[in-house]
């Protein structure tokens, strides 16, 4: 039987003590949903605002404090309006405290401390170089705050007489070429070039500047050094591309290397005039340029106790890296030097310039964009290949350094011919360079590691043979395809 709901009998339902919503609402009901909704309205401007803001800082990465134009040396006054950036760059004044040789300053020389001398820690070099002022001193390198003042009172420069181009690898270049020029940088240029060291240093204003590799309107990359755009037109026609003007033609990530190209490569003085220019006319292997240094008749020094005529490798770090695995797959110097980081919306290339092996944070934002793998793994995998490096470099000069002695001492006793003895001559100059150049070359095998080994190998080749070409053994000519061991880029 039904029940009736009318029914007296039937219990009313009690809308007293209701707690859901399905029942009357509670006088606090609409102030929690206004208090909702006033939470959701700031989110939602929030996160708005924060959108537009960071698409805002990605279209306008910074804010122009004051105006800079092509004579503003002072990369403080830059720093007005690139803050985060300044504030990197300055610093490459830092060093690990392991690095420092205290020093007492003198008037001669007023620096607090230096680095280690590599002519202590590989005094072979001494031997290879005698007769050159590199054998006289010659240190690690440090960070780009230090460039101008450790080439300015080093004793190759206090004690010997050097050229103006120097400066072009450690000063500031637009400032000393405005002033030497009066405004035209091409004759200012050609005029530090050739005068003294000691007078051309005068008009440097400091290291390294933004203006260097900035274009202070634009802010993009340029090239402001002669000899790199003279260089690179020519590796450029020998590829096939004619006409080929660096700062219009290049990629933006081509210039992320060649910006760096600028200073760390392998030059010469060429002519009376001391221009600097660099030996890419046969291509950048250490091959290309030992063929370019013999068709020209180079020599840099005659060895004091063999009477070689010599070849001097400066820096090539560009060179070696484009034989690399890294420069084949479109990695730059920025890209592991200088890598991004993120200020906001805004990309920030870190201005501090100095190795990605430095501690784990480095190590994150340069290799682990690329290598899925950790810090720890990253940095034993480099240790690897420099010890590797390392190994093979102490063989090769062990090699060479015996040669040396022997050819030095049938210069000398009478016991070899002078034919056999021009042969030895000519090995020597290959086999120094060999060494030179990976010695010079600041990764310590890394940019390049097979070739850097092969470079190596060919050197200690060189020796052998040069030390049977003084006893009269017909090794032939001093010949070899180190160029060979570059890898071939993927497409």
């Amino acid at each position: 039987m039904s029940t009736d709901k009318t029914d007296p009998s039937t219990p009313a339902h009690d809308t007293s003590s209701e707690n859901t919503w399905t029942g009357p609402r509670r006088k606090w009901v609409p102030i929690v949903v206004l208090i909702a909704c006033t939470v959701a309205a700031a989110g939602l401007t929030w996160l708005l605002t924060t959108i537009f803001t960071h698409q805002q800082e990605s279209k306008h990465p910074f804010t122009q404090v004051v105006e800079i134009t092509d004579t503003t040396y002072d990369p403080a006054v830059w720093g007005q309006n690139f803050p985060l950036q300044y504030e990197a760059y300055l610093r490459t004044a830092e060093m690990d405290e392991a690095d420092k040789v205290p020093r007492e300053p003198t008037e001669a020389d007023p620096r607090l401390f230096v680095t280690h001398s590599k002519l202590e820690t590989y005094p072979r070099l001494v031997n290879m170089w005698q007769g050159y002022p590199f054998s006289v001193d010659y240190r690690e390198p440090r960070g780009h705050e230090y460039m101008l003042i450790d080439q300015q009172y080093t004793r190759r420069m206090l004690e010997f007489n050097q050229p103006g181009a120097c400066l072009n690898c450690h000063a500031s270049l637009p400032q000393i070429v405005d002033e030497l020029g009066d405004g035209d940088r091409t004759a200012g240029w050609a005029a530090m070039n050739k005068l003294p060291y000691a007078d051309a240093v005068q008009h440097a204003g400091g290291p390294i500047a933004c203006i260097d590799c900035h274009d202070p309107q634009t802010m993009q990359l340029r090239i402001t050094r002669p000899a790199f755009i003279d260089g690179i037109k020519k590796y450029m026609a020998g590829q096939g591309v004619a006409d080929f003007d660096v700062n219009t033609d290049a990629t933006t990530q081509q210039m992320r290397a060649y910006v760096c190209a600028q200073c760390h490569v392998e030059y010469y003085f060429a002519g009376d005039d001391k221009t600097l220019t660099f030996p890419w006319t046969k291509g950048l292997t250490v091959q290309d340029a030992i063929e370019f240094y013999d068709e020209i008749g180079w020599v840099d020094f005659t060895h004091a106790d063999t009477g070689s005529p010599v070849l001097k490798a400066q820096h090539p770090d560009f060179e070696t890296w484009s034989q690399g695995i890294h420069a084949s797959n479109g990695v730059t110097c920025a890209d592991c030097h200088m890598p991004y980081t993120r200020e906001g919306a805004a990309k920030v290339s870190d201005h501090h310039v100095t190795s990605p092996m430095r501690n784990e944070a480095s190590i994150n934002a340069s290799c682990l964009t690329c290598h899925h793998s950790t810090a720890t793994e990253m940095k034993e995998r480099v240790d690897t290949i420099q010890n590797r490096w390392y190994e093979a470099q102490d063989i090769s000069f062990a090699a060479f350094d015996e040669f040396i002695n022997d050819l030095a001492a049938a210069t000398t006793n009478g016991t070899a011919t002078e034919e056999q003895l021009d042969l030895a001559r000519d090995y020597q100059r290959r086999a120094s360079f060999l060494i030179d150049y990976t010695i010079s070359e600041n990764s310590r095998g890394f940019h390049a590691p097979a070739y850097a080994i092969a470079m190596l190998n060919q050197a200690t080749d060189y020796s052998r043979k040069g030390q049977l070409a003084i006893r009269g053994v017909d090794v032939g000519p001093a010949t070899g395809p180190v160029s060979s061991a570059s890898p071939t880029p993927n497409r």
